[in-house]
Order: structure tokens, then C-alpha cells, then sequence
């Protein structure tokens, strides 16, 4: 499992790398500047939580089926928040509107905040 987390962490942060290279060099030319600022904010909070994943994969102390819970928080959260956030940074270039689903975002911003309190319970949890 660490393995898997480790990893996904690492293709996260190569995402949020490239994602925010678009978004510096290709999308200001496209969007205003509040949608390059949301933007900003999806690559931003995708890369904290890339780094979480990588911590995550090294802490010893807590045990691998707790570890596998906070994962999976913590990679919903990274899609509904940071990607529907990039949807939203981008709806006035496609004929969908992303607002209609714009209820994902908080719901991923809640998963998140649920990865990091599982990570913080099970890790005193298991601190010796």
C-alpha cells in the first residue's frame, strides 16, 4: 500500500506542476484573471495534498488499514476539489456549465479535511 500512495503522490504532483504551467503560460490567454486566481487555488491545494501523500506513505506509526482510508480520502478529495475547481476556472470555454456541479467542490474540500483528521486520531492513536 505504501507503494500505491507514494506514488499516486508523486503523479499528483507531476500534475499539479503541469497543471499549473498551463495555467501560467496557456490559460491566462483564455480566461480572466478571478478564473486564473481559481485556478491557482485548484493546483495549489492538489500539490499540498500530492506532498501529504508522500508523508503519508512514510509514517510508520500508523497502521497500513488506516493508512488506506486516509488515501482514499485524500485522493476524492483531490478530484472533486482541485479538478472540479479547474472546471469551474474554465466554464466560459466550454458549452457545459460546470456550475450545475458545483456542489462536488466542498464535498471534496470535506474529504480532505476528513484524510488530515484521520491521519491526526490515528496517528496519536499510535504514538508511543
Amino acid at each position: 500500500m505504501n507503494k500505491t500512495i507514494f506514488l499516486t503522490g508523486i503523479l499528483f504532483g507531476i500534475l499539479a506542476v503541469l497543471l499549473g504551467a498551463f495555467g501560467a503560460h496557456a490559460l491566462e490567454k483564455l480566461v480572466n484573471t478571478d478564473a486564473i486566481q481559481t485556478w491557482d487555488t485548484g493546483v495549489t491545494y492538489q500539490m499540498y495534498h500530492a506532498l501529504l501523500l508522500l508523508v503519508l506513505a512514510n509514517v510508520k506509526t500508523v497502521p497500513e488499514g488506516n493508512k488506506k482510508w486516509i488515501f482514499y480520502c485524500i485522493v476524492a478529495g483531490i478530484i472533486l476539489f482541485s479538478f472540479s475547481i479547474y472546471f469551474l476556472a474554465t466554464n466560459t470555454l466550454t458549452s457545459f456549465d460546470f456550475k450545475t456541479i458545483a456542489f462536488v467542490t466542498p464535498l471534496g474540500g470535506l474529504l480532505l479535511i476528513v484524510g488530515w483528521l484521520l491521519l491526526g486520531l490515528k496517528f496519536r492513536k499510535h504514538i508511543k
